[in-house]
C-alpha cells in the first residue's frame, strides 16, 4: 500500500477500536510497518478529528526515537518501536484498554488455555507482563518478554498489546482477545474453566494451518 493509504488505514482502525468497544477515548494506539519505518498514531489526538497526515513516522533504524510529522507520536511509541525492531514478522501492533483484558491485567492474571482460540496467539496462554509506568523503556522490556513466542500479552494494571502480520490481522486478533477475556472472566464466576491441555492447543494450532488462520500466528 502507498504511505497515504497506510496512514488512512491507521486512522480508520483507531476509530474502529472505539466502535467495536475494545477501547475508550484516545487511550489506544496503533502502528504499522512501512518501508523501513513505523507509522504510528499521534499522542492525545481524538480519533474523530485525526487526519492521515498527522500520523507520525519513526525510522526503525538509526536515531532511536526520532520522528517526523506535525504531531508527536503516541506516548507508547517505545514498545511499538522495540517490538517492530525485534520482531521483523510483526507488521502491525494494536494497543488498547478493553474492559475485560484490562480487568484481568488489573488482577495481574494471564489468560490460560480456557478456549481453543487461545492457540491463535501462538501458545497455551496470553501472559501478563509486570507493571511499569506507561511510555517507559521498562514497560517496553516487560512487553517484549511477555510477547516471546506470542502475538499478544496483557500489561499489568494497564491494558493489552496484540501483534499481527498486517493491520487487519492485528485488529481481528484484538477483538478475539477481548472476547476470550470476557468469556474467561465469566467462567470464573461459575467455578472456573476446565483448561485444555498443551496437546489440545497444539492440535488446534496444527488445524489452523489448513483453516486460513496461519497468518494470525505470523507474529508468534
Amino acid at each position: 500500500m502507498s504511505e497515504h493509504v497506510t496512514r488512512q488505514s491507521i486512522v480508520e482502525a483507531c476509530r474502529q477500536m472505539n466502535a467495536l468497544g475494545i477501547n475508550q477515548g484516545t487511550s489506544g494506539n496503533i502502528s504499522v510497518r512501512h518501508n523501513g519505518a513505523m507509522l504510528i498514531s499521534p499522542s492525545a489526538t481524538p480519533y474523530e478529528s485525526m487526519r492521515a497526515e498527522e500520523i507520525a513516522l519513526m525510522p526503525l533504524e538509526g536515531d532511536y526515537g526520532s520522528w517526523q510529522g506535525p504531531l508527536k507520536p503516541s506516548t507508547e511509541w517505545r514498545f511499538h518501536l522495540d517490538i517492530m525492531r525485534a520482531r521483523p514478522d510483526v507488521g502491525a501492533i494494536v494497543h488498547s484498554h478493553p474492559t475485560y483484558c484490562t480487568a484481568l491485567a488489573m488482577a495481574r492474571k494471564e489468560i490460560p488455555a480456557a478456549h481453543y482460540m487461545i492457540a491463535a496467539f501462538g501458545g497455551t496462554s496470553v501472559r501478563c507482563a509486570p507493571y511499569a509506568t506507561f511510555g517507559t523503556k521498562e514497560l517496553s522490556v516487560h512487553a517484549l518478554a511477555a510477547l516471546e513466542g506470542r502475538s499478544a500479552c496483557l500489561l499489568a494494571n494497564h491494558g493489552m498489546i496484540v501483534c499481527g502480520a498486517s493491520l487487519p490481522k492485528a485488529m481481528w486478533l484484538a477483538v478475539e482477545l477481548e472476547t476470550i477475556a470476557r468469556q474467561y472472566v465469566l467462567s470464573l464466576q461459575i467455578g472456573g474453566p476446565v483448561l485444555l491441555s498443551d496437546a489440545d492447543i497444539a492440535a488446534t494450532a496444527e488445524k489452523f494451518t489448513s483453516y486460513g488462520l496461519q497468518d494470525t500466528q505470523a507474529a508468534a
